[in-house]
């Protein structure tokens, strides 16, 4: 019993000392453990909402590219799908506030083919990763230091363009917190530029920290921008109007601004000599085709607005534009100048209005050069007085505009081929006053197409003549008449509800007209938007006739497209964003097609009920 009892106390005292050794030991790696917390106490978890289980709650997504989506997911009961579109790539981002100088681990779970996942602004280096396909799972990894000044990185994912969507989830970013952003400061040196009869431009000082604006017209939001001016549309010639602007970011929006005041121009409605509702047509005047010649004189009253075709350069970079009638040997019937220039006054005298329309398919057009611009106001000038005409039609295809490479930003164009058909056309509208109606007929590629790309885009490689028109309509939209893009002839072009639409029926014109009537960010830069246009400067462009043009539009159709948009009523599944019933009316090509076809499109137009 003794043995055992002191075999006990051993053992009792040694289990006494390897308790207190191990607590010892204990205290010390824990001392160490609270050392090692107490140094990365700063690093967290600073990505909000990084597995979408509050949809995008955090993330913006362009041209509406990202969803939520149940299944598949990596973590938790939500996922983000987002799907590449056009030139659209799906980037969805994050801005998140960072400490300078410190480090920081970006990373989340991918899957899907070609799938980026990065962080800019660093202020050092901006890193991204990717893979080229991941069929399951797969994470992304990558570390990037802030520099001296930064305090805020935007992350972000995306896939490429033309290919399936992809999906993302569990985004991180690790890392030192930064201090909490502060409401922006209010903006200062607000000031209004030359206003024009419907636009204001505004400049003003730019605010740290903000990361947008909003400019206010008496008291109510007007508009957005992501730079220290902007310009306000939309408004009614000799008003004076009243705006201020504020600054924002993830913090809230400071107050408003000093008030200015500005008094938009008495330009009056550029269109003021059309009827409320017109219909335009193209008059084979320098040439014949398959549909035969039609002598001014017998042109149709239904017709309000008759386009000369064509005023064409002497050379394609000329800028020296001659017109003449159709010779006698292509042309028998054709009518004499002087029966030809009678003919004009007598339909002027019945409230028609007869306009030079210049280009054409093979009629190309580029104004590179300072002459070239000049020639073109000299003979587009020459052209308008000898046969008196009421203004003129920009009918540019082909190569006639295109966009240099940098050249990216719609509203400040630097192309001599855009910038000097601006310039030359305000100087014709100068010189014939506020009664010169001035009317452009582009092809979807250089108008719609700017949804999705905008010349040779930001990498380069794209068409440059994408979007091009845009620059031209935006600077003269308050010298511009009317607007007919050319619903013909065109591949599919997407939407506002990021569908592709075909010609030939109601929904394309729908679609593409109620693009031009709430505007739309170009090439999906949210802070790039291209205003809408009044609806009395649009008109719907269609072919006369099935011979006429690829895309004709049966009656049917065209009546179903004006009723959605004047009435909203037979939208089908395109939905519009707004009501028009001031849209100014229809286009054809051609005047001479529609004859050829018995007046469909003419008698159509003319039974049509608009109210």
């Amino acid at each position: 019993m003794e043995r055992t009892r002191g075999r006990g106390r051993r053992r009792a005292g040694y289990r006494t000392r390897l308790t207190a050794a191990l607590s010892a030991a204990v205290l010390a790696v824990s001392g160490l453990v609270a050392a090692a917390t107490t140094a990365a106490a700063a690093d967290s978890e600073l990505a909000v909402n990084g597995g979408f289980e509050a949809g995008l709650t955090g993330w913006n997504c362009t041209a509406g590219s990202g969803a939520a989506v149940s299944s598949p997911v990596h973590g938790g009961v939500s996922a983000l799908k987002a799907t590449p579109a056009g030139g659209d790539n799906a980037k969805c981002s994050q801005t998140i506030t960072v400490k300078p100088n410190s480090d920081y681990t970006l990373s989340g779970w991918v899957q899907g083919g070609y799938v980026y996942l990065g962080v800019s602004g660093t202020g050092t280096s901006d890193v991204y990763t990717w893979t080229p396909s991941a069929s399951s799972w797969q994470k992304l990894s990558t570390a990037f230091r802030t520099g001296a000044a930064t305090t805020s990185v935007t992350v972000y994912t995306h896939g490429w363009y033309g290919t399936p969507a992809y999906h993302a989830d569990d985004i991180s970013l690790f890392g030192p917190g930064g201090d909490p952003v502060q409401i922006p400061a209010v903006p200062t040196g607000l000031t209004a530029g030359s206003p024009g009869s419907t636009s204001v431009p505004l400049s003003w000082n730019p605010v740290p920290g903000a990361t947008g604006y909003n400019v206010y017209r008496g008291g109510a939001k007007v508009t957005s921008a992501s730079s220290p001016s902007a310009t306000v549309t939309g408004l009614t010639p000799s008003t004076p109007y009243s705006f201020q602007v504020t600054a924002v970011n993830s913090a809230g929006e400071s107050a408003k601004s000093t008030a200015v005041s500005a008094t938009t121009t008495g330009g009056g409605d550029p269109g003021g000599g059309l009827p409320a509702h017109a219909l335009v047509g193209y008059l084979h005047s320098s040439f014949a085709n398959g549909s035969g010649y039609t002598r001014l004189a017998d042109v149709p009253d239904s017709w309000d607005v008759i386009n000369l075709a064509f005023g064409e350069p002497t050379s394609v970079t000329s800028g020296d534009i001659r017109f003449s009638l159709c010779p006698v040997a292509e042309c028998p019937g054709v009518e004499s100048t002087a029966d030809f220039k009678a003919a004009i006054k007598a339909k002027q005298a019945a409230g028609k209005t007869v306009l030079i329309s210049i280009g054409g398919q093979n009629g190309q057009v580029q104004l590179a050069s300072t002459a070239a611009r000049d020639a073109f106001v000299t003979s587009v000038s020459k052209i308008i007085d000898d046969y008196g005409l009421n203004g003129l039609d920009i009918d540019f295809e082909g190569h006639s505009l295109s966009l240099n490479t940098g050249d990216t930003d719609f509203r400040s164009p630097t192309s001599p081929v855009i910038v000097n058909l601006i310039s030359a056309v305000k100087t014709l509208k100068a010189k014939y006053g506020k009664d010169f109606i001035l009317t452009m007929a582009p092809e979807t590629f250089f108008v719609q197409l700017g949804y999705q790309y905008y010349g040779s885009g930001p990498w380069g490689g794209q068409d440059p003549r994408a979007g091009s028109y845009l620059p031209v309509i935006h600077a003269l939209r308050d010298d511009l008449s009317l607007l007919h893009v050319q619903h013909y002839n065109s591949g599919p072009i997407m939407g506002l509800d990021n569908q592709y639409h075909t010609m030939g029926g109601a929904d394309f014109a729908i679609a593409m007209t109620d693009m031009l009537l709430t505007g739309f960010p170009v090439a999906g830069n949210q802070s790039r938007i291209f205003p809408p246009l009044r609806p009395e400067q649009v008109a719907i462009g269609l072919p006369a006739s099935t011979q006429a043009a690829g895309g004709h539009t049966p009656p049917a159709e065209v009546n179903k497209a004006l009723d959605c948009l004047t009435k909203k009523t037979n939208c089908g599944s395109y939905q519009t964003h707004g009501t028009y019933p001031g849209l100014r009316g229809l286009m054809t090509w051609s005047i001479n097609w529609d004859r050829y076809n018995q007046q469909q499109f003419s008698r159509n137009f003319d039974a049509y009920t608009w109210s």
